[in-house]
């Protein structure tokens, strides 16, 4: 019994790759390349909300981002400006994304004159109308959720979370697609209470910009609702030195044009 013990151990080890890595690996990865690319970044962005009944409508704006360091945390900012269509245009949204504490959000809107501070219960909302919601916008922190790994192919991880705050959120899980070379989550499925896949993220279109490979072209399409948004990112740049004052309330009234262009 001893042997077949000591022989089972020995092939467990010939057939794991010293590499392999551990699901903490793979989430923090995959965080990094979604989210963390470069120390700042800039992309022009023209999303396409088409409805349950094929409808079309249409947003355009830019996101910039700043990484920092806060005693050894990386922490992001992201700022988005609206520009068109009018309704929506000189609409900011501003994020403030913490590793250890619950991200701060506001949104600036131009017709009231109005800075509005999103809660935390309001970030899986819709964003301006769409089928993102405010979360995947910036992301979600890794350490909100449990993460198992459920299958590996040959291209992909695909892992399962579950949040650790049940009542917070809608899904009662999310499945992610993860590929290993890039390690960009190229597919999302999120599942209610009976295992459904009411909503589902896809990387429609990846490129390799600055060295980086980067999502180009997004699509989010949510059962319930009927209909998807797809988001085109263009004039993708990283490392462009953003000054990290204009990530604050100030700059939500009176936009840093300089670095929207």
């Amino acid at each position: 019994m001893r042997s077949r013990y000591i022989l089972t151990i020995l092939l467990a080890l010939l057939t794991t790759p010293a590499w392999a890595l551990s699901v903490e690996e793979i989430v923090a990865k995959a965080n990094h390349a979604a989210y963390y690319q470069g120390k700042d970044g800039r992309a022009s962005v023209h999303m396409v909300i088409t409805d349950a009944q094929g409808r079309e409508r249409t947003r355009d704006f830019t996101i910039l981002r700043t990484d920092t360091d806060d005693k050894g945390d990386t922490e992001q900012k992201f700022y988005v400006y609206f520009s068109r269509p009018a309704d929506v245009n000189k609409t900011a949204f501003l994020v403030w994304k913490h590793t250890k504490a619950e991200d701060d959000r506001w949104l600036y809107l131009p017709a009231l004159d109005l800075v509005k501070r999103i809660a935390a219960s309001d970030e899986r909302t819709s964003f301006v109308g769409s089928h993102f919601f405010y979360e995947d916008v910036s992301g979600r922190t890794p350490s909100e959720d449990t993460h198992t790994l459920v299958e590996e192919t040959d291209n992909f991880y695909v892992l399962k979370s579950v949040p650790k705050k049940k009542d917070a959120v809608e899904f009662a899980y999310y499945k992610n697609w993860i590929h290993k070379t890039t390690f960009i989550p190229v597919k999302t499925e999120f599942y209610d209470s009976a295992d459904t896949a009411y909503r589902t993220y896809e990387a429609l279109k990846v490129d390799t910009i600055d060295g980086h490979a980067t999502v180009t072209q997004s699509k989010m399409s949510d059962k319930n609702l009927g209909g998807y948004t797809v988001m085109e990112y263009g004039k993708v740049g990283y490392d462009i030195g953003l000054p990290e004052d204009i990530f604050t309330e100030r700059y939500l009234r009176a936009a840093p044009r300089k670095y929207l262009r």
